[in-house]
This record gives structure tokens, C-alpha cells and sequence, in this order.
């Protein structure tokens, strides 16, 4: 078993954050987010993974390296145009011999994958799918089953007499190798729209795996990056998602962090400082009286004396002035520069 990291989304969704830091390897809990599915693969035993890139690829591959710091092998494909999600799989042909574990790169999930593939072997399947419920189903695309699993049909923004199930894609399928057989090379192919159909009107093995319980969430968007970080900090995601909550750093006598926060390497935290179930970045250095509550802060920002930061998100290397409030909704671009009594956001 192996597996294929679907990686190259521009991440449209997360910007500012993602022009000079490609979605794959924005920090969460300060590890690249890549790291947190290559837990998940390492946990099930699967250690021959390939990343298929296309935005900024040099930048993941200068951060992953070849896998051997993390306990894994990586491999890189970069699609000449984006080619789709199938397509993307079709185009690492050359790097998969074996049944395929396949990761859309903006999910986090605590998943049990060894009950998944363990499914997939059980059933003879030639493909499955793995599907979470949501609490919104009209929101998705639903997938319904049959009692034993088997695959029926997609439905896509359903209307409310439609909706039967409350379980969607969660972007994580295994496959195997006969399936790329099915995928046109050289082609824009997709597989929502292209491969499953297709699967279903082939009358092929396609099932479904429910977890009985499992975190998942889709980290593209600033509300969802942050709330991410929220669950990891509360302890809500399981399945060995390790982060280091303190590093070496300078902190005031004065200064106050909570337990639930992180603090990267070589911080500064001044006198009357507060740090509150927030994540800050390597080298920040936070003034006098600054508070920093619910907040994702990146590496070597500085932030202002009285300053004020809550239910926000701030880029790399950025500057918060003296006195500011940066208040719920905030999201910063790296090297952001707010004057002195600035204020953002919905207080609210």
C-alpha cells in the first residue's frame, strides 16, 4: 500500500496567507500541514507517499525534503496545467504499482486509515470512498449506499426533498492500480464528476467507508484555518496529531501564556504580555500589555505595546502598532505593517 497526496491548490480560499506560503505547508500548531497527513499515513504503516504539486512546488519540496526527517519516503510529480484530481493521479502513474491511498491536501482528519484499507481488502473493492457526515447536508455533494456499502449514486447541492443521507466525500479514497486504466492521460479529469460516475455506470466494486467517529475538517478557508487550531489546542483531534506547545523562548515574570497555548522558539514576551489558548510563531516578540487571545500569530511578527488580538489571524513577519485592536475576522498577509491605535475587525 501507498499512498498520493493531492497538493496543488493555489489555495484561492486562504488568502492573503497563501501567496508566498503554499496552502500544503501553511503552519498549523507550527508544523507545515502536510506533517499532520503524514502522521495519518505513517500510523496506518504506509511510508511510500508521493506529493502531486503544481502551485509553488519548490517551496514544499525545500520544507519536506525526502520524507527521512518525518519516518516516511516522498516523491514529487508537478503537473505541467492542473489536470483535475484524477488527472493528477493519472499523471503519478509512473510512482504507483500498488493499491493507492489517495489524499485531497486540505484535509485534516484523525481517521482510523487501518480500518479503512482493512474495509477495502475485506470487500474485493476496486475502489472506496470514505464519507463523513456533516450537520448542513444541502451545503455538499451527498453520497448515498446501500445497506452493505456499496456506492448508489452522488448528488450534488440536492434539494430538501432529495436529501436522504447526511454524508458527503471526505477526500480520502483507496484505489486500485486497475483504476488508473479508467483515466485518460494527458487530460483535465476529475474524480467527482468523472472517474465515479464512471465507476458506478461500470458496475465496478465501489464502496463506502463510515467511520464510526472521526474528526475532519477542510483547512481552506481563514475560518476553518482557525478553528483548526482551536480543536488541536482543546485536544478535540485524535490519532497521534503531535505539536510541540512550547519551544525556548524569553518570557517576562509578568508575562502570562494559559496552558493551552503554543509558543515557537525564540519568542519575546514582555512584561504584562498575555498569550490566551492563541498559537504563536517562531521569533515573535510580543511589547508590554499586549494581548493575544484565540489568535494564530506566524513567525516574527511584533506586536505593539497595548496592543489587542483576538479570533484573528496574522501573517509572517508582520507589525502590529501600539495600542492597536485586531478584533474577530482579522486575516493579515505576511508583512503587513498597522500604525499605532489601528483598528479591524467586527468587536461583535
Amino acid at each position: 500500500m501507498q499512498a498520493l497526496i493531492l497538493a496543488g491548490g493555489k489555495g484561492t480560499r486562504l488568502r492573503p496567507l497563501t501567496v508566498y506560503t503554499p496552502k500544503p505547508v501553511v503552519p498549523i500548531c507550527n508544523r507545515p500541514f502536510l506533517l499532520y497527513q503524514v502522521d495519518t499515513l505513517r500510523g496506518a504503516g504506509i511510508t511510500n507517499i508521493t506529493l502531486s504539486l503544481s502551485y509553488q512546488p519548490q517551496k514544499i519540496e525545500q520544507q519536506l525534503g525526502d520524507g527521512s526527517d518525518y519516518g516516511v519516503h516522498i516523491k514529487y510529480t508537478t503537473e505541467p496545467q492542473p489536470m483535475g484530481t484524477a488527472g493528477a493521479y493519472k499523471f503519478a502513474e509512473e510512482h504507483i504499482r500498488e493499491p493507492t491511498v489517495v489524499f485531497n491536501g486540505d484535509i485534516l482528519t484523525d481517521i482510523d486509515l487501518k480500518a479503512v484499507i482493512r474495509q477495502h481488502k475485506e470487500r474485493n473493492a476496486t475502489a472506496t470512498i470514505v464519507l463523513t457526515p456533516v450537520e448542513n447536508p444541502s451545503a455538499y455533494g451527498l453520497v448515498e449506499t446501500d445497506a452493505e456499502g456499496r456506492v448508489l449514486r452522488f448528488l450534488e447541492k440536492p434539494k430538501a426533498e432529495e436529501i436522504k443521507v447526511n454524508t458527503i466525500n471526505a477526500g480520502t479514497y483507496v484505489l486500485e492500480p486497475s483504476v488508473l486504466d479508467l483515466i485518460p492521460a494527458g487530460e483535465n479529469y476529475s474524480f467527482e464528476y468523472n472517474l465515479f460516475p464512471d465507476l458506478l455506470a461500470r458496475g465496478e466494486k465501489f464502496y463506502a467507508h463510515v467511520p464510526e467517529a472521526s474528526y475532519w475538517i477542510d483547512i481552506g478557508t481563514p475560518e476553518r484555518y482557525l478553528q483548526v487550531h482551536h480543536d488541536l489546542l482543546a485536544g478535540r483531534v485524535g490519532g497521534g496529531k503531535q505539536f510541540e506547545r512550547r519551544g525556548t523562548f524569553e518570557s517576562a515574570t509578568a508575562a502570562t501564556i494559559d496552558e493551552q497555548s503554543v509558543v515557537a522558539n525564540d519568542c519575546v514576551l514582555k512584561p504584562g504580555a498575555e498569550v490566551i489558548n492563541s498559537v504563536l510563531g517562531e521569533g515573535c516578540y510580543i511589547e508590554e500589555k499586549a494581548r493575544i487571545e484565540n489568535s494564530v500569530v506566524w513567525a516574527h511578527t511584533r506586536v505593539g505595546a497595548g496592543a489587542q488580538v483576538s479570533n484573528a489571524i496574522i501573517g509572517r513577519g508582520c507589525h502590529i502598532g501600539r495600542s492597536a485592536q485586531i478584533e474577530r475576522g482579522t486575516v493579515l498577509g505576511d508583512k503587513t505593517s498597522l500604525t499605532d491605535y489601528t483598528y479591524t475587525g467586527d468587536a461583535q
